[in-house]
């Protein structure tokens, strides 16, 4: 069983888990910057990229492949970004956020890119409801690749 950290637990798993592999967590990101915005989530205590194994290091390509897929199906973007900050949530881990040129629409909300073309604008963010939430933890998820 794996280990679930406070920063994995502040993003809301497990009610906002998508996926898990043995070192790693998906998450949708409560407070998205696009629709479907991920979080990655280390599931160890490490607060240093360093500090991973090699195992956790190789298993990264399992989420990643199965994210890229995701989007690839769901809501095909114009690029996709891992953003590692680590500076409110010192776990490991990846903001994982679909760039499109385009507004995006999703049950009824409207997702402008803020940031486009340059690096994302992740303090402008839109925050469904419960019901949209929902809907986006559903919609993608017979879309995933392994």
């Amino acid at each position: 069983m794996t280990t679930i950290n406070a920063t994995a637990l502040k993003l809301g798993s497990p009610e906002t888990l998508l996926r898990r592999v043995d070192h790693w967590l998906v998450l949708h990101w409560p407070a998205r910057v696009m629709p479907g915005s991920l979080v990655l989530v280390y599931t160890g205590d490490a607060t240093l990229f360093s500090a991973l194994s090699p195992v956790a290091f190789t298993e990264l390509t399992a989420p990643a492949g199965g994210i890229e897929h995701r989007f690839a199906v769901f809501q095909p973007c114009d690029r996709m970004n891992y953003v590692m900050l680590m500076m409110i949530d010192p776990d490991v881990h990846f903001h994982v956020i679909p760039r499109f040129a385009a507004t995006q629409e999703f049950g009824g909300l409207a997702y402008p890119d803020a940031g486009w073309p340059e690096p994302p604008a992740l303090g402008i963010a839109v925050t469904p409801d419960d019901g949209r939430r929902d809907l986006l933890l559903a919609a993608p998820a017979s879309d995933w690749k392994g």
